[in-house]
């Protein structure tokens, strides 16, 4: 039976990493998207083959997109969002025609992610994104100002983030605007404040709901499509899987994940199962996500978090933290086997997700999209592949 195949996600040389880099790693396959072409236009077939062999000069293959992002139009379901579904769909008809099967995308409000720091120093020396529930209420109250926030978080929080805020320099609370404002990846441009706050104003009035509406609406014009064409959509979970700012969540538990999967029932609609999203969550199960959807996980994003009593959380060791890493990597390979006895694919493409920043890679920090340095995210992969092999050997070749 095949391993889950590695792949390593690559935002091009400009950003710390060369495709010699990952070639050395020894994985087989790169995750990689057409960062240049603006949100919402249609990928060219030329476009795509111009990056595919780029890719495939290095003598690897280009195994997954991520992300082919998702206008606003759609997501807050605007009169021209059909316009951009086409291009969606068109998107997906050259990728196939370039032999790209697997297309990772997220249905989230505002920004791809959220974190507070982006340079945690641990106890190693080595450094960590970490997300501070306080930090995040400060940015809320005090930067963006959402209307009436006050009245949606306790008195001690608020307290505790209001002294927060007030401690901060003025360098230290741009420093924390900015990490909140760069969750997009591959790129290096932050969202501006104002325009983070059109945005924010417009999804506070969709109700959680209506966000899901549009979603099924979206999930029910392009799957169909992509069915046809034999493309796997595989849709990646909130992060953090809470609400934040006011703004709701739906890609962010197991009823969530089953809304989705039950609204456009198909093989072409799947999911992205990433452990550190989903696992910043105490209250999600992972092991019974990937029990209960196995057979739609389409792609795999393996890492790890710490999460405290407060609600913080820092990304730690693949093999740390709090995921339990062992018990999923075993319902993954336990996924696998299910598949190769129905005589279907088995080998899930799989990367590690994001990576501290170690030894040498703290000279070209600068250059790495926050959370993509090259040995931090190696050694994760060479953790990961070993706890693979040895659970595989203890459940199939024992």
């Amino acid at each position: 039976m095949e391993y889950l195949k590695k792949t390593f996600r690559w935002f091009g040389p400009s950003f710390g990493v060369t495709l010699d880099d990952i070639k050395q790693i020894g994985v087989e396959g790169v995750v990689a998207a057409c960062q240049e072409v603006p949100l919402g236009e249609v990928w060219s077939v030329e476009t795509i083959a111009s990056l595919k062999n780029e890719i495939e000069s290095q003598g690897l293959e280009w195994s997954v997109v991520e992300s082919v992002n998702i206008h606003t139009a759609i997501k807050y379901g605007l009169p021209e969002r059909d316009a951009y579904i086409a291009n969606y769909i068109q998107t997906l008809k050259n990728l196939a025609a370039n032999g790209i099967y697997v297309v990772c995308y997220n249905f989230m409000q505002l920004i791809d992610w959220t974190r507070t720091n982006l340079d945690y120093i641990l106890p190693s020396g080595g450094s960590a994104l970490y997300y501070s529930p306080i930090a995040a209420a400060a940015f809320d109250l005090f930067i963006l100002k959402r209307e009436n926030a006050k009245q949606t978080y306790t008195d001690d929080i608020y307290k505790e983030a209001k002294n927060y805020f007030e401690g901060l320099s003025e360098g230290q609370r741009k420093k924390l605007e900015e990490s909140i404002l760069a969750g997009m990846p591959g790129s290096r441009k932050l969202i501006a404040l104002d325009q983070f706050k059109k945005n924010h104003a417009t999804v506070l009035e969709i109700s959680k709901e209506q966000l899901q509406e549009n979603l099924s609406y979206f999930l029910n014009a392009i799957i169909p499509e992509a069915e046809k064409l034999g493309v796997k959509m595989a849709i990646h979970p909130d992060d953090p899987p809470f609400s934040i700012f006011g703004v709701p969540r739906i890609v962010s538990n197991y009823e969530e994940l089953k809304f989705l999967l039950e609204c456009c029932p198909s093989p072409s609609n799947g999911l992205t199962f990433c452990s550190g999203s989903l696992g910043a969550s105490g209250a999600n199960d992972l092991v019974k996500i990937v029990e209960d959807f196995g057979d739609k996980i389409h792609f795999i994003h393996l890492r790890n978090v710490a999460r405290n009593a407060d609600g913080s959380f820092y990304e730690a060791e693949h093999l740390g933290g709090s995921v339990p890493i062992d018990k999923v990597m075993k319902a993954i390979v336990k996924e696998q086997i299910k598949r190769h006895e129905k005589g279907k694919i088995v080998s899930i493409p799989m990367r590690p997700d994001h990576g501290h920043v170690l030894l040498d890679d703290k000279k070209r920090q600068a250059d790495f999209y926050s959370g993509y340095s090259l040995i931090g995210r190696a050694m994760g992969l060479a953790q990961l592949s070993g706890l693979e092999k040895g659970i595989r050997e203890n459940l199939i070749e024992a």
